[in-house]
């Protein structure tokens, strides 16, 4: 995409002046101000999860320059970003400051799933927040493969409201964690029932190979790579422009 946009220079001027592979001094200072930040995941077939993580200065917590942790906190139940984690180890982090900096913070990187005692016992030094809803149920571990800048130029500068009525940290009163805003169980309701629960098992295409296989079914996997491989030659012997070059080329 770099050279059909002809932005090649200019992205490996910002690779070379902007990209690291760990967090330095100023960006731990940075992270440590935060108080949110955007967490992108993707299950075992790609699909994928943008959340939002909230809590007090700190809680996406710098262990060091390659490392970082942020608690999991009481939530819906879902936990999309935590299964994705389980099944894809590959997240990034949007750390976003609106009201001082107006800057933000790339952090791409491979996780893992720990238990609050496990993390403990090594770095004792994890905050313990008080607050019934903000008590780790689980911490992810973040090893920090990049890190660099979002420009300010598109960063709207916000302004912090004046306080009102606190949020419950995690309660059920449904009224409290913004009632039914988007009208989701009201349409519910007008069609008898829930919403079909996502299936776990998805039915995804794959492309030119069929369906994608099983993950534990390595026969078929090989016969699906297989069948990829034959359709590319194809392509080739067919004379299409851009020639198969491998699955990494």
């Amino acid at each position: 995409m770099q050279r059909r946009l002809g932005t090649a220079e200019r992205a490996d001027r910002f690779y070379g002046e902007q990209m690291l592979d760990h967090l330095n001094e100023r960006m731990r200072e940075f992270i440590g101000r935060q108080e949110m930040f955007f967490l992108a995941t993707a299950d075992r077939h790609g699909e994928c999860d943008n959340s939002f993580r909230a809590g007090p200065p700190g809680f996406l917590h710098v262990i060091d320059e390659r490392t970082l942790v942020y608690p999991e906190y009481r939530g819906n139940g879902v936990h999309a970003s935590l299964g994705n984690i389980q099944e894809n180890p590959h997240l990034g982090i949007l750390l976003v400051d609106f009201f001082q900096a107006r800057i933000g913070l790339h952090v791409n990187g491979r996780a893992e799933v720990v238990e609050d005692a496990e993390l403990r016992s090594v770095h004792p030094d994890l905050p313990s927040d008080s607050v019934p809803g903000r008590r780790a149920l689980v911490w992810v571990r973040v090893t920090v493969e990049e890190a660099y800048i979002h420009c300010a130029k598109h960063i709207p500068h916000l302004q912090r409201a004046p306080k009102g009525t606190p949020r419950d940290w995690g309660t059920d009163d449904q009224r409290r964690k913004g009632g039914d805003f988007f009208g989701a169980a009201e349409e519910a309701r007008r069609r008898g029932g829930p919403a079909v629960r996502p299936s776990r098992e998805r039915a995804h295409t794959g492309g030119p190979g069929g369906p994608v296989p099983p993950s534990d079914d390595p026969a078929a996997w090989r016969a699906h790579a297989e069948r990829l491989l034959a359709k590319a030659r194809q392509r080739r012997e067919e004379g299409e422009r851009t020639p198969f070059r491998g699955w990494f080329g």
